[in-house]
């Protein structure tokens, strides 16, 4: 197996790892919690704003070129799950597909960072002391990214399976899933204080 495999494979894993990852995958379905699967070109540029942010804070923090206290980050990052989510449950169904840059791509984007500086610890670790971390940071990040395309798909199979074939209203998914990760991001915070 290449270095490059073994990356991917660790990124992929990384998220899809519901029993550590599941605040990346709450962060992930609260991102997505607004559309539904016509809107999968939307949900994929969210993804990779996502994954673009954390991958900037992800290569400073391992450079050592940034440095958060782990105590802060840990408890942004649910922070930045409640707010997701809280904002969902206040944008009007008229205004989701009508904006070019929707408020979502920018907390995708800006709480990617946060979620970056989360995974730094893990993959310093893992690095230990390699010259060249380019390559595995690649292929964590683009693991990372496959990864977090699984859990969207998965999300988008259940939502057109709710709202499509058992004709749950749009708005009542969004404020039940978006309450529930709420809670359960609050929860966290309480947990990480």
């Amino acid at each position: 197996m290449s270095d490059f495999q073994l990356y991917f494979g660790l990124g992929k894993d990384h998220i899809l790892d519901y029993v550590n990852g599941y605040d990346h995958i709450l962060f992930v379905l609260a991102l997505c919690a607004v559309f539904l699967i016509r809107d999968w070109k939307k949900i994929l540029v969210l993804v990779t704003a996502f994954t673009i942010g954390h991958s900037i804070t992800l290569a400073l923090a391992t450079l050592q070129i940034i440095s958060v206290k782990t105590d802060l980050i840990e408890f942004l990052i649910p922070l930045t799950i409640f707010t997701t989510a809280v904002s969902n449950l206040f944008r009007r169904e008229a205004t989701i597909g009508n904006q070019n840059v929707q408020i979502n791509y920018l907390f995708a984007l800006f709480f990617g960072l946060i979620h970056g500086m989360g995974f730094s610890n893990y993959l310093r670790a893992i690095l230990g002391k390699s010259h060249s971390i380019a390559s595995p940071l690649l292929a964590f990040n683009l693991g990372l990214e496959f990864g977090q395309i699984i859990v969207v798909t998965l999300f988008l199979v259940i939502s057109y399976i709710l709202v499509d074939w058992l004709k749950v209203s749009r708005r009542d998914w969004k404020m039940v899933l978006s309450s529930a990760i709420a809670g359960v991001a609050l929860i966290l915070m309480k947990d990480r204080l």
